[in-house]
């Protein structure tokens, strides 16, 4: 199982960016699907973007050419940069990894002002 810590939440205003980071444990870091879920006040947890062992990723519509998921294996680290940031985008933001089972880190908040 993957032991996760995200930081790079913060406040920023409309238009801006982050870049949010996810430390992993472990060498079979190189082997998960790694994700990044986003849970905004009153709503359910959604993901936001994915990215395979391989490097291929995947994103939300909402998100789509705006964010970009990427992972370093010489690192154990997942990132996302998020570029254009919206207010809706707020919410707190959770890394996780799939290996057989899943795992999660303890979330960070990202708040965009308008």
């Amino acid at each position: 199982q993957l032991q996760l810590v995200e930081s790079g939440g913060g406040l920023v205003q409309a238009g801006g960016s982050l870049r949010l980071s996810c430390a992993a444990s472990g060498s079979i870091f190189r082997i998960a699907d790694m994700y990044w879920y986003r849970q905004a006040p009153g709503k359910e947890r959604e993901v936001v973007a994915s990215i395979r062992s391989d490097g291929s990723a995947n994103y939300d519509n909402s998100v789509k050419g705006r964010f970009t998921i990427s992972r370093d294996s010489a690192k154990n680290t997942l990132y996302l940069q998020m570029n254009s940031l919206k207010p809706e985008d707020t919410g707190v933001y959770y890394c996780a990894g799939y290996i057989n089972s899943w795992s999660w880190g303890q979330g960070t908040q990202v708040t965009v002002s308008s």
